[in-house]
């Protein structure tokens, strides 16, 4: 196995194409095929599916390349250092679910880094995506919640792709709605007086089991709901259609000025927000300067 092989299956998987990759290499499409075949062969492990579409990754095909990129991450920071002696680019992902204080504090890690030349890659995706880029090496870190009704199926799936998770705090939950809302002047909300608004939820994509939704109480029946996957849509459903989204009730104010409020949900439940990292994994610099930015917000 060398880096060679290993930054022909990075190019192969980014593009979907044999063909295609072999021109940005500025190789031949047989001499790149062959290649691609003999790592295989030395693995033991089918890497791509083949089809006369494209190329895609198996499952192990996915896995590898997890480990294909953390190599190669680390002999560009050795290339940089020792032969061409200069600063490395430092490279960090997070992997989230929607949250605006885990944005936030994604920015203040940026705020906050010295050198000139990096490389930071915030996703904010499904549930179950933010398990699978960290288990992949795709992230370092993950951001996502546990709740009495989703935590025994989220920790087994962590449990069984070497992944841990840690609390960095406790929320009840809230009820985000624009200031102009009629609830919005409560003390607290119950359940029944939301019957009549939009309920707001995020996609869960093609796992879009109860288990695996960003709010609490995904079971519960609703008259109205939009799906929605951005946190931008978000606001502008809230101020838009008097909608609500259940969530954390953490929002920091200056992103919106007043328009958008919190107002505690009359319910007995906890949201336990944390983060995911992989087992075998040594938390870098920048990923313990981030989770300190999101302790940050602690209630």
């Amino acid at each position: 196995m060398t880096l060679q092989q290993l930054k022909y299956i990075v190019k192969v998987a980014e593009v979907g194409s044999v063909n295609e990759a072999a021109k940005a290499l500025m190789i031949s499409q047989p001499s790149l095929s062959s290649a691609v075949i003999a790592l295989e062969e030395e693995i033991g492990t089918v890497i791509f599916h083949r089809s006369n579409r494209g190329v895609s990754l198996t499952r192990e095909g996915i896995e590898f390349l997890g480990y294909a990129r953390q190599v190669l991450t680390q002999s560009d920071l050795l290339e940089a250092k020792y032969i061409r002696k200069m600063p490395a680019k430092q490279r960090f992902s997070v992997s989230t679910q929607h949250y605006t204080f885990a944005a936030n504090a994604f920015v203040e890690l940026v705020k906050s880094f010295g050198l000139e030349e990096y490389e930071f890659v915030l996703n904010e995706t499904t549930t179950y995506q933010v398990i699978e880029d960290v288990k992949n090496w795709l992230s370092e870190i993950g951001v996502l919640y546990l709740s009495d009704y989703n935590e025994a199926v989220i920790r087994k799936m962590l449990r069984e792709n070497q992944l841990v998770f840690e609390t960095l705090f406790i929320a009840r939950p809230h009820v985000f709605l624009c200031k102009e809302h009629p609830l919005a002047t409560r003390k607290s909300i119950d359940l029944e007086a939301l019957d009549a608004y939009p309920c707001i939820t995020y996609n869960q994509g093609a796992h879009n089991a109860f288990y695996f939704s960003e709010e609490i109480l995904s079971t519960r029946t609703v008259q109205k709901r939009i799906v929605v996957s951005d946190r931008a849509a978000v606001v502008n459903f809230l101020i838009g259609l008097n909608g609500y989204i259940i969530s954390s009730g953490i929002f920091p104010r200056y992103l919106h000025g007043d328009d958008i409020v919190s107002v505690p949900l009359s319910v007995h439940e906890k949201i336990e927000i944390g983060t995911v990292m992989r087992k075998d994994a040594v938390q870098s610099p920048l990923g313990k300067l981030y989770i300190k930015a999101l302790r940050q917000y602690e209630y």
